[in-house]
């Protein structure tokens, strides 16, 4: 189970869509950025705020974005929280760390909006900052795009940061469902033992068991098992119980104490101890975590045809 990278986030066909579907149901920019992604330019072309491109083409001109941007992916990075920032134009940028364990593993770049209308004032000051003539038509360019900068409400806003909170937990997850699946490049006695533990989850596992599933020795095994996934058996294991749990928090009707052995725990302290040191929040912060971003749907009857 190596350790996921960025790259290998990066490459999952629901970022480019859920990149596109959020700009063009919300307006907003979004995209997904290395955890090192200061000293060069995050957003990518075509996909950022037309007003922070045109800058970004002017090189006198692209340095405070470009700060205020490294700055908010930076403090992301250190605090492992939200960070919400103001640029030199007067647009929030926006920043949500993807975490996976204790590793920051990628950052949400989102903003560049205006949290209410601008004013012709507020471009003239922006004007008064650069050196030189300016270009009438570079101007006017400029001008249009500052303009057509989308303005959230404060409520719109707070709804496309959950939504961007919510796409980083669930990379998140995707991220640890990349690192405990199997590989086509797994030697065949890798995979069978990894396919044994995902079966046998909520089941005690020993190493006992799973060298006698597979045939081969203890030595051979721990060795050859090391070297394929960069982890232990019993952290393997480990890594996979969790996942499920995440899985059975999502069911309301459960209470934790069913979730702990239903995911193969032996004890609710030691579920609660191992899953914060993983997850990064105890699982009642978990659970509640995903009740405050996703609604219980109402379920009206239905009238059957004919009747």
């Amino acid at each position: 189970m190596k350790p996921v990278a960025f790259e290998d986030l990066a490459r999952l066909p629901l970022v480019a869509f859920y990149e596109s579907s959020f700009r063009k149901a919300t307006g907003v920019t979004l995209k997904v950025v290395p955890p090192d992604a200061g000293g060069h330019r995050p957003a990518a072309q075509g996909t950022e705020n037309l007003f922070c491109a045109i800058l970004a083409s002017t090189p006198t001109t692209c340095g405070p974005c470009q700060q205020t941007e490294e700055r908010a992916c930076r403090n992301a990075a250190n605090k492992r929280t939200t960070q919400q920032l103001y640029c030199h134009a007067g647009m929030t940028v926006l920043a949500v760390p993807v975490i996976l364990d204790t590793r920051h593993i990628a950052t949400l770049l989102s903003g560049q909006i205006f949290r209410r209308e601008p004013t012709e004032r507020d471009f003239n000051l922006i004007l008064k900052s650069f050196d030189g003539d300016l270009p009438p038509d570079w101007v006017k360019k400029l001008r249009k795009a500052y303009f057509d900068t989308p303005v959230l409400t404060a409520e719109r806003f707070q709804a496309a940061v959950q939504l961007v909170e919510v796409f980083a937990q669930y990379l998140s997850d995707s991220a640890n469902r990349l690192a405990i699946a199997g590989s086509d490049e797994d030697p065949e006695v890798v995979a069978r033992a990894k396919e044994f533990v995902r079966t046998h989850a909520e089941e005690t596992i020993t190493l006992t068991q799973v060298v006698q599933h597979v045939h081969v020795s203890r030595f051979y095994f721990c060795k050859l098992f090391k070297k394929a996934t960069g982890v232990t058996l019993t952290e393997y294991i480990t890594r996979v119980r969790i996942e499920k749990a995440k899985t059975l928090l999502n069911d309301r009707s459960r209470r934790i104490s069913e979730v702990v052995f239903a995911s193969g725990f032996g004890s609710v302290p030691q579920f609660n101890s191992v899953f914060k040191r993983h997850v990064g929040l105890a699982p009642t912060e978990y659970r509640a975590t995903l009740l405050s971003q996703l609604p219980v749907p109402t379920l009206k009857p239905q009238r059957l045809m004919g009747a």
